[in-house]
């Protein structure tokens, strides 16, 4: 399933936050949004999920359906969101909060979902929440908790995804890990995945194709090696920006310069300031 924005402006009363931007999220391709703050990346991918109507342009998916005209029922079959804000309801598990995600595939009237048992066991699995399935929610930390609505949305089974800083709050470990799930959705499930990341060397080792926005307008697209040039990173966050790639794997590494990490510091300290291997 694939899902296409076309000159889409979106607004907050009369203040134009993202202009003309033409988005395109195919089936089994990971797409990043990158940019400084304020930039428009949250705003343009809550468009995309229907939260925030756009003041012009249009979106629609692959088979012609436009997103305006479905049913909620219907959008929730087709794609899903993990937004920064979300609040859980007193008193649930881990997992009746992720057997939420499966609301667009239930009856109406019996509330049967026979796909949903091993959905929420699949999608608990995939987010390492297996082990906590009968513990309180709000007992969690908050990097369990952001896993837990990760799951929620895997749960719903769409076919995009859409999701809004997803490693805020989560260990190395988990962020390496939800990034793992990304990649194999989309790779092995034919998902479609738009992810809006604020670590550049996340957003080059996961994403297909990269969206780098500057005040509410799209500056850059494409490989994230097209994307995440020196000039094209410096411009958009106001400071130098330094892109070494990895000889020997390809893999691209940015690091901001500033007064402690920048030359005056190197000579003062005798130290070298080397890319990561």
């Amino acid at each position: 399933m694939a899902l296409s924005a076309s000159k889409i402006d979106v607004a907050y009363g009369r203040d134009v936050v993202v202009h003309a931007a033409s988005v395109s999220l195919e089936a089994g391709t990971v797409t990043a949004l990158i940019g400084p703050n304020g930039s428009g990346k949250s705003t343009l991918l809550r468009a995309l999920a229907r939260l925030h109507p756009p003041a012009g342009g249009d979106i629609r998916f692959a088979d012609g359906a436009e997103l305006r005209t479905l049913s909620a029922r219907d959008l929730a079959r087709r794609i899903t969101l993990l937004s920064q804000q979300r609040t859980a309801p007193g008193g649930l598990s881990v997992r009746e909060l992720v057997a939420y995600g499966r609301h667009p595939h239930r009856s109406r009237w019996g509330g049967r979902d026979p796909g949903g048992p091993a959905a929420v066991a699949r999608a608990m699995e995939l987010t390492g929440l297996t082990a906590l399935a009968g513990r309180p929610v709000q007992a969690l930390s908050g990097g369990q908790a952001q896993r837990v609505w990760l799951a929620s949305c895997l749960a719903q089974d769409t076919g995009l995804l859409l999701l809004d800083e997803p490693t805020t709050f989560l260990d190395l470990r988990y962020q390496v890990e939800i990034l793992d799930v990304l990649r194999d959705l989309a790779d092995e499930h034919g998902v479609g995945v738009g992810v809006v990341l604020h670590d550049l060397d996340q957003a080059a080792a996961v994403a297909d194709r990269l969206l780098l926005l500057e005040d509410g307008r799209i500056s850059a697209e494409g490989a994230p090696a097209e994307v995440l040039t020196e000039a094209n990173l410096s411009r958009a966050y106001g400071i130098r920006v330094d892109v070494h790639v990895d000889p020997a794997g390809g893999r691209i590494h940015t690091r901001a310069v500033g007064r402690f990490n920048g030359a005056a510091h190197t000579e003062k300290t005798g130290e070298q300031c080397v890319p990561p291997a």
